[in-house]
């Protein structure tokens, strides 16, 4: 009787030592897959509406409205990305077999450039050393056969190992159904089972779906539209290569401030440097009147509300999310950031005393996945 105490305390440190590496054997199983998984999560999270409304058509009829939804993802949105980012990868592929022929020659597009500044600016470059732009030439060639080469990189790994694509994308399918039709379940058992209490589990639960939509429906979609208007915008005035630049437009959009200006205003300069007046005219004024507003006017009406993130912290979180995990990182970034800052703030309040997890309670329902 007397050693009681100190044998439960051995029997749950075993436990939780049991319960630690189990969970990580699982980790170590399932991260192969572990990016398909996330996206059917996000998936999952930002069309559970779509998943309701078809529920609500169908009442009861839970897998026919998730087969329902699944079926308007497949072709509504995977399809056409699946044949974008191949039309992207064949376009990548092209210029960078056509600048290792030399059928491209950037110093002869630099030369125009500056030969059509006027003197005084051409004077003031002189005079600041920037005359002579071999340098400057050599050096934009080399990034840009860089960088489609990492392009053209990608898509021979992909075609290399199509079994492996077409399992995770089965994957992915298949989770994300199970994910909409039984998310809620789900979510309620994982929040049940937090070894936290579970007024916070449900505060943290609210804003990891809160940075979630902002971010996919904020930064993806937003950038989407950007990349697309930008697309649109260089077929029309003859540039090529348009889907390409789009797809750069839609990544540059993360960036505060420049954002897509980065991409069409080079080209608009281009275009008026070289005598294509009403060409690069029309460029300015769909980067500024229609791109640029593209932010402005879509971003309040898709996100609602703010992350509470700063825009320098959205901007390095997710240039490292993307650098860590890839495409996964432009939602994994931020959402570790907003949880972090989350975390944080909940000990700051239990801190100051006074401010119990009941306290500051959110209604539960709202974080709960819906």
């Amino acid at each position: 009787m007397h050693d009681h105490p100190k044998t439960r305390q051995v029997e749950q440190g075993g436990f939780l030592l049991f319960l630690a590496l189990v969970s990580l054997a699982l980790l170590a199983i399932v991260l192969p897959f572990l990016q398909p998984m996330l996206w059917a999560a996000l998936a999952a999270i930002l069309f559970q509406p779509l998943y309701r409304w078809f529920l609500a058509k169908r009442p009861l009829k839970t897998t026919q409205a998730a087969l329902a939804s699944m079926l308007v993802i497949l072709f509504a949105v995977v399809l056409p990305a699946l044949w974008i980012g191949s039309a992207v990868i064949d376009e990548a592929a092209g210029l960078f077999l056509a600048f290792q022929d030399g059928q491209i020659d950037v110093a002869m597009y630099f030369e125009r450039v500056f030969g059509a500044l006027p003197a005084n600016i051409q004077s003031s470059l002189d005079s600041a050393g920037f005359g002579d732009l071999g340098d400057i030439q050599e050096r934009a060639q080399t990034f840009i056969q860089a960088s489609l080469g990492i392009i053209a990189a990608q898509a021979l790994a992909i075609g290399g190992s199509v079994v492996g694509f077409v399992l995770s994308f089965g994957i992915a399918l298949y989770v994300g159904f199970f994910l909409l039709r039984d998310g809620r379940t789900i979510g309620e058992a994982i929040l049940a089972s937090m070894p936290m209490d579970r007024i916070i589990a449900d505060r943290l639960a609210l804003r990891f779906l809160t940075i979630v939509r902002a971010t996919i429906k904020g930064s993806v979609v937003v950038g989407l539209v950007q990349g697309a208007l930008g697309a649109i915008t260089f077929w029309i005035v003859g540039i090529p290569s348009v889907l390409l630049l789009g797809v750069i437009m839609a990544i540059a959009s993360l960036l505060p401030a420049v954002g897509p200006a980065i991409v069409w205003a080079p080209a608009a300069i281009y275009l008026l440097a070289t005598g294509a007046v009403w060409q690069g005219v029309v460029v300015i004024i769909s980067g500024v009147a229609i791109i640029g507003m593209a932010d402005n006017v879509l971003r309040p009406i898709l996100v609602g509300r703010d992350t509470g993130i700063p825009d320098w912290l959205v901007l390095v979180t997710t240039l490292g999310g993307i650098a860590s995990m890839g495409l996964s990182g432009i939602v994994v970034g931020p959402l570790v950031c907003g949880l972090f800052l989350a975390a944080w703030g909940i000990f700051a309040e239990q801190r100051e005393g006074g401010n119990s997890p009941a306290a500051t309670n959110q209604p539960d329902q709202a974080a709960r996945i819906s």
